[in-house]
């Protein structure tokens, strides 16, 4: 058994280069459209923290996935995302046909607002 990653360059180690090759542009795509975002591993996956958890993404043998951990930022762009494999907060992708940097940009940038709207006290 594998160690388990601590830092994303290590889970990147972890999957194909097919893969790899995606979710590095991917990586790179999140960096430029949330600069001040904190990378992290979260529940074993490569992730992003700004005003608590912003996204995150990954690899399965049968696809790679970018994970919105929202899924009302999902309803609210469903327009934009008809034509892709979604469900709840997560938007799944061939690596060989990735994510198209200016819908991860608008993706990540309505989370950033999502994350900054004053939550409801219990």
């Amino acid at each position: 058994m594998r160690p388990r990653p601590s830092t994303i360059d290590e889970y990147l180690a972890t999957v194909s280069a097919d893969q790899r090759a995606a979710l590095e542009k991917l990586r790179t795509t999140i960096r430029a459209a949330a600069p001040q975002a904190e990378e992290c591993i979260s529940y074993r996956l490569p992730a992003y923290r700004q005003n608590g958890m912003l996204v995150g993404f990954g690899a399965t043998s049968k696809h790679c996935a970018f994970y919105l951990m929202s899924s009302s930022t999902l309803a609210d762009l469903e327009t934009e995302l008809e034509d892709y494999d979604t469900s709840k907060g997560t938007i799944r992708f061939q690596p060989d046909d990735p994510l198209p940097s200016g819908l991860v940009r608008k993706l990540v940038k309505a989370r950033i607002a999502e994350n900054e709207k004053p939550r409801s006290r219990r």
